[in-house]
């Protein structure tokens, strides 16, 4: 039972996106939602002069940092805590239900809160990168341009980023069930489920999710492409068949390799 409860929250953060991903094929989520008016929003900042968009993407770039700063202090923390088994014991011994654990069980249960937070710390260096290519090539975007296959490829870049800072964001929250193995494997493991589901309603069934759906601005079509892109390497490949389709010439074969 420790060994389950130490390794559950770390199973259920990887398990998370891949549940979601299968759900949202019957139910769009809300980040689901939000990747059409991602689409809006660099249209939108195509066609305008003010600086808000820069204001924007600044604001998002500095939580990201904020997050990732905070995930490096746990990591350290966790390494620090990692040298001290005996005195983790003894603390554990009139916290914990039933005996202490083991400083093998003691050992596994760091490494898995360790992967934790490194997963999470780089699923927000790799979204803080891919915001920035999101600025370059928002940037780099022709002003007033109407080309929609860049409109759209532009769009997927800024979803992708969200997607893996929302990755970032819910191991924070499973590393709470993992702290709560300290106290029993069953809190742990009792607590990435209900984590797990509070997670699920706020995409399926929120109230945000219900007001961000009701906006009639979507247009299906755009949708699905940009809910379809899952790395830079279907972004640039649907880029470059779209300008294939209005030039009559066959796309290059793809040999750039994913970031």
């Amino acid at each position: 039972m420790s060994m389950l409860g130490s390794l559950f929250p770390l199973v259920g953060w990887l398990l998370y996106a891949v549940i979601v991903s299968r759900i949202e094929r019957v139910r769009p989520s809300l980040s689901l939602i939000m990747s059409e008016h991602r689409r809006r929003w660099v249209a939108n900042a195509l066609s305008r002069d003010n600086p808000v968009d820069a204001i924007l993407t600044s604001n998002l770039m500095g939580s990201i940092s904020f997050f990732a700063s905070t995930m490096v202090l746990l990591i350290i923390a966790l390494f620090t805590v990692s040298s001290q088994f005996e005195a983790i014991g003894s603390v554990l011994g009139d916290l914990r239900f039933g005996p202490p654990p083991g400083p093998f069980e003691l050992e596994v249960q760091l490494l898995s809160m360790l992967a934790l937070l490194t997963a999470g710390f780089f699923s927000f260096t790799l979204s803080l990168r891919q915001f920035n290519h999101f600025c370059i090539l928002l940037g780099a975007a022709r002003h007033g341009t109407d080309d929609q296959s860049e409109i759209i490829a532009i769009a997927a870049i800024n979803s992708i980023a969200a997607r893996n800072f929302n990755q970032g964001i819910r191991a924070y929250y499973f590393f709470i069930a993992a702290v709560a193995w300290f106290w029993t494997p069953l809190a742990s493991i009792a607590g990435t489920l209900i984590i797990a589901g509070i997670l699920m309603m706020r995409e399926f069934h929120s109230a945000a999710r219900s007001l961000i759906a009701g906006l009639d601005v979507a247009d299906a079509d755009t949708t699905i492409k940009a809910a379809k892109f899952t790395g830079y390497r279907q972004a640039a490949s649907s880029l470059r068949s779209a300008k294939a389709e209005k030039t009559g010439k066959k796309p290059p074969e793809d040999s750039t390799e994913t970031p």
